[in-house]
């Protein structure tokens, strides 16, 4: 099996002269699910290369057995530093694509075109797509087959406004992903802030936070392993 993931390539922190990126246990977590299974995985982002991390994310309240295994783990961290440029990938070659949140793609991949037709593609030639923390951003602008948003009427989770709330960052976001989701029709719902929450809904499967990353991972392996 062979599964794409996407993570952003975006560093600013709006115009806080912060940085942000991708959240570390969010790529982790779901990376060593999937590779201890024998998953084949490419590492993709919009500018390839390697993709910012999040600082807040190397914090020591946020690590996890994932992300002391990655501080450990060279080849991995090689892997990341080539990510491929994600105009480069075809999602011919892939059975699945999952992108791991951190606030970078509120800003990148939400309005990226390659991202957006891409998914698009998994999702149209029934591929499962999965997504964690803020990376439902990336599906904010991207089409079912009936050209209304993908999202509409669909069970959906992702990061809630009370825990955007509680990170001080509901001025800086460039939109609330569960306002968005809603706007959209989605059927979001959510489960306790920091906790573990997963929602699938046939080939859309979302996770709430970074505690939902693994959680979100291994429902997307079993519903490869029952594809297969």
């Amino acid at each position: 099996m062979k599964v794409l993931i996407v993570l952003t390539s975006h560093s600013d922190l709006g115009n806080t002269g912060e940085k942000t990126g991708f959240w570390i246990e969010e790529f982790a977590a779901p990376y060593y699910v999937m590779a201890d299974a024998g998953v084949e995985i490419t590492i993709a982002s919009p500018k390839g290369g390697m993709p910012p991390i999040d600082p807040k994310s190397e914090a020591p309240d946020a690590q996890t057995p994932a992300t002391k295994r990655y501080d450990k783990d060279q080849d991995l961290q090689k892997k990341l530093a080539a990510s491929v440029k994600l105009s480069e990938v075809n999602q011919a070659d892939f059975d699945a694509v999952f992108y791991p949140g951190g606030h970078g793609p509120l800003w990148d991949l939400a309005n990226d075109e390659i991202s957006i037709s891409l998914i698009e593609s998994f999702y149209k030639n029934n591929k499962p797509i999965a997504f964690v923390c803020h990376s439902p951003a990336a599906l904010v602008k991207v089409k079912a087959p009936n050209g209304e948003p993908l999202v509409k009427g669909k069970d959906i989770t992702g990061f809630s406004n009370t825990e955007e709330d509680a990170v001080q960052l509901t001025d800086i976001v460039p939109f609330l992903l569960e306002d968005e989701v809603k706007k959209l029709g989605g059927n979001y719902s959510k489960g306790a802030d920091w906790g573990s929450y997963v929602k699938k809904d046939g080939l859309l499967i979302t996770g709430q936070n970074p505690a939902s990353s693994e959680e979100a991972a291994k429902l997307l392996l079993e519903t490869l392993q029952r594809k297969n």
